[in-house]
């Protein structure tokens, strides 16, 4: 038993030293690389960036760990602040994928987040994926979700570990609400701009065009579906 006590221990410690060189890796590639989004540059730097480290992507098994956390996050978020918070899943042991690989076990993983979710879909916006209204609901409220990988043609999205940013909705409304939006806005795709040459030509503000075709970074067709279908 004792020596079991110690591996415990061990493995516990080895755990706590493998996610605090995640979290130094991805400060690296935000604050650093010059990232063009400064909301993330912000919540990096104030250390508002809940980071959890997960194995197999796309499972359900998976699906319940993500869910179970994001209700704890949710649960503790301020929502009477103006500090905005991102909540983080990585998957540092995920294999190189191609945009079109890593699409389609984004959406896998979103699919198995929906299966596992006993709440309601948040009715602020639509669980149509072909609506411009669309967001993906998690325990009842909406995220933006941004998916990121080694493999990805987007230079902002290129992160040193496979991952999903969960980014509360709410706060892209409180910026509208704050007068900030559009500032924000234009600086993040200018910056974006300068890195790369173009802006992501898949980027488009809420209520223009559904932002599930901006989820995985890949620049996708003009006739995509997307694979996400019957959210009830």
């Amino acid at each position: 038993m004792k020596v079991k006590f110690k591996d415990a221990k061990k493995a516990s410690r080895q755990g706590v030293t493998k996610n605090a060189k995640i979290r130094k890796d991805f400060e690296k590639f935000i604050l650093n690389e010059d990232h063009p989004c400064i909301m993330a540059k912000t919540v990096f730097s104030m250390d508002q960036v809940e980071l959890k480290s997960y194995n197999d992507l796309g499972s359900e098994a998976t699906a319940k760990k993500i869910i179970s956390d994001l209700q704890d996050y949710i649960a503790s978020y301020d929502f009477e602040s103006n500090d905005f918070k991102t909540f983080l899943a990585v998957f540092p042991d995920s294999p190189e994928y191609s945009e079109i690989g890593f699409e389609k076990i984004l959406w896998k993983q979103l699919e198995n987040l929906h299966k596992v979710d006993e709440v309601a879909w948040d009715p602020e916006v639509s669980p149509d994926p072909e609506s411009e209204h669309f967001s993906f609901s998690i325990a009842g409220k909406a995220f933006y979700i941004v998916g990121m990988h080694a493999g990805a043609s987007r230079k902002a999205r290129q992160s040193p570990y496979t991952a999903i940013a969960f980014n509360l909705h709410w706060q892209f409304e409180k910026l509208r609400e704050m007068g900030s939006y559009e500032t924000v806005r234009n600086r993040i795709r200018d910056r974006d701009k300068e890195l790369q040459g173009s802006i992501n030509p898949v980027l488009q503000d809420f209520g223009a065009s559904s932002e599930a075709r901006q989820y995985s970074g890949r620049n996708v067709e003009k006739e995509w579906k997307c694979p996400f279908h019957n959210p009830n």
